[in-house]
């Protein structure tokens, strides 16, 4: 018997063979035994829960480290033969690659994760969604570069020279390309400090639109006007954006001109007369109203209300609406609005000419 298992096949006793076969089966064993119990019960257990942390360990578990664990098991059977150089190297080589791909894998899977749950936690819409998607892919290409380079130190070679030629030459690139990643981390700034997002209406300088395109280096507006404007992002990040859709509500401030000849007693209602006329209005909220100046040709009236919404629609329907009733108020008390007026001084070199009054705008006092 001691003679069968002194046996010898491809460099190694058959007992060599069998304790290292072995090895590889009661791994498995072990791996299914967890597999089937540990595992279920964590799954169970995070059906239970509220959060969708834990099922996403769990589902990384099972689609990363058990696969891993399994070829695990075939190294170190393996690794207790008595193997050649050659083999042992590609053995080892191997094991390194296969590590590397799990644990990239893992770690982008992570951080899709992480990015996709921070887009739902916010209740986005579709096109932040694709947006996610785009930073994903540039998240990935990052990491395999970084695994494999890892890979590469790992299998021996000196990796300097390669990181010094990609200094150099990330150098020589990003001074060629400095707008463009400016743009690139500008798109990462607007895309988790959210100044805007897609269907937000803005004002950037002397120009305004609907955002309707967020990309890597440029975001594109639909102007009032109908015809598309497009900003680099870094031109976005760098000035002063006026968010409209982020407002509450609008305050709104408008004036009014009286006639000189209105009678102190319903001037002295004017202020009443416009607060119950905006109280009226649904969505409006009235601030005050005073009699602010004297001016040249009139009595300068300041009202100020707010309309409790951000609709710039709605906000001019109450705002026609108010001045409807104003007119309808006023005509009923008798109190007019003001228009620029001028005295005409006609005289002979009388001593006391005569005064005309009149109404011409625009015109320059005559005296003849």
């Amino acid at each position: 018997m001691n003679n069968f298992w002194s046996q010898v096949f491809l460099g190694n006793t058959l007992k060599d063979w069998a304790i290292a076969i072995g090895i590889i089966i009661c791994t498995f064993i072990a791996l299914n035994i967890a597999r089937r119990i540990v595992l279920s019960r964590l799954k169970l257990w995070s059906q239970r829960t509220n959060t969708q942390f834990d099922d996403f360990l769990v589902a990384l578990i099972n689609r990363f480290v058990i696969p891993f664990l399994y070829l695990l098991g075939v190294y170190w059977g393996v690794q207790s033969l008595q193997l050649s150089d050659k083999v042992a190297r590609v053995t080892y080589v191997a094991i390194l690659v296969a590590a590397t791909f799990f644990v990239v894998r893992l770690i982008i899977a992570a951080i899709s994760y992480l990015i996709n749950n921070y887009v739902g936690s916010q209740n986005e819409q579709e096109n932040r969604r694709k947006q996610a998607r785009g930073i994903i892919v540039l998240v990935n290409v990052v990491v395999w570069v970084i695994g494999l380079l890892f890979l590469i130190d790992n299998l021996g070679y000196n990796i300097t020279t390669i990181i010094t030629g990609l200094g150099i030459g990330g150098i020589a690139i990003a001074l060629a390309t400095q707008a463009i990643l400016g743009d690139l981390f500008s798109y990462f700034v607007i895309f988790f400090d959210k100044p805007f997002e897609i269907g937000d209406f803005i004002i950037v300088g002397d120009k305004m639109g609907a955002v309707e395109y967020v990309g890597i280096k440029t975001t594109r507006l639909r102007s009032l006007g109908g015809e598309q404007l497009v900003f680099s992002n870094t031109d976005l990040t760098n000035s002063r954006v006026h968010n409209y859709k982020r407002m509450e509500k609008r305050r709104i401030v408008f004036t009014f001109r009286i006639s000189y000849n209105t009678p102190t007693d319903k001037l002295s209602r004017i202020p009443g007369i416009v607060k119950k006329i905006i109280e009226a209005q649904p969505d409006a909220q009235f601030d005050r109203a005073h009699l602010l100046a004297f001016g040249d040709f009139s009595f300068n009236f300041e009202v100020v209300y707010n309309v409790m919404s951000p609709d710039y629609n709605l906000y001019m329907d109450r705002q026609q609406a108010i001045n409807l009733e104003m007119v309808k108020a006023f005509e009923q008390e008798s109190i007019r609005f003001a228009y620029p007026t001028q005295n005409l001084i006609i005289g002979n070199g009388s001593q006391n000419p005569t005064v005309m009054n009149g109404s011409f705008e625009n015109s320059t006092p005559v005296k003849a």
